[in-house]
């Protein structure tokens, strides 16, 4: 299994148990995100160091105002990132200006599609406003919405060619609507993810996530679209090579 979308920095865990227990889980890739100057470090860090992991680099929206564009093309550069972000839009916290938040969004945009990465977008309560922004700017790159939780717009991004990725919360018995938009995304455009730290799936919901535990959410899903984990597991194995190319 791959978890397409984990924070390892946020994990209280040592990096060397997270990834033994990804391991024995059978989790064989994991990307790990930075959303701020020192996280991106930290995420080409593990990536250098361990032949499971890559890097995603970004500058999520409630650190738009820490953005450092040259330092960040630069890291998006190196060999072992395999997408640009998460960036995207946060009118829930609003902990930065939302003039920053989309010149940060733009920024990242137009930098996956100059270097050729996928773009990773977080989104939250500004699923209109996002949605404008890809459209208008992010043609030709390959987009993935993270911790996908608008079920209601889900035909949209799939119009749009958009791949959709699952965390824990697909599994929380209130989100019939999430459980039933994972079951109809198209086997090229689905992923799983843990976002650990957070969002653990419904057995360890309110305790720490971590990419082990991406084997439950994945299962959830399966059962979901009528198959078995082992075909889920080839189908995301399959995507996840389509849109981070490794």
């Amino acid at each position: 299994m791959i978890d397409s979308h984990t924070h390892l920095a946020s994990c209280a865990e040592p990096l060397a148990e997270l990834l033994g227990a990804a391991e024995s889980a059978g989790v064989v890739r994991m990307v790990t995100v930075g959303t701020d100057p020192a996280s991106c470090a930290a995420a080409l860090s593990a990536a250098e160091a361990h032949p499971s992991v890559y890097a995603a680099i970004g500058c999520h929206p409630n650190n738009a105002e820490l953005l450092d564009g040259e330092q960040l093309r630069r890291d998006a550069a190196h060999p072992r990132c395999v997408a640009i972000g998460e960036t995207g839009l946060d009118y829930y916290r609003d902990r930065s200006p939302r003039d920053a938040q989309r010149r940060a969004f733009e920024f990242q945009i137009d930098l996956a599609g100059e270097l050729e990465k996928p773009l990773v977008i977080h989104t939250r309560e500004a699923a209109d406003d996002t949605i404008t922004m890809l459209r208008d700017r992010a043609g030709g790159v390959s987009v993935i919405m993270h911790c996908f939780s608008m079920p209601e717009r889900l035909d949209e991004c799939l119009a749009e060619g958009w791949w959709v990725s699952f965390a824990g919360n697909v599994t929380y018995p209130k989100n019939a609507d999430l459980a039933a938009a994972a079951a109809r995304v198209p086997a090229e455009r689905l992923l799983v993810e843990t976002d650990a730290p957070y969002l653990a799936p419904q057995s360890r919901r309110g305790r720490p996530n971590q990419p082990a535990f991406v084997v439950e959410t994945a299962s959830f899903i399966a059962a979901q679209r009528g198959i078995s984990y082992r075909d889920l597991e080839a189908i995301v194995a399959a995507s996840g090579e389509s849109v981070f190319g490794w």
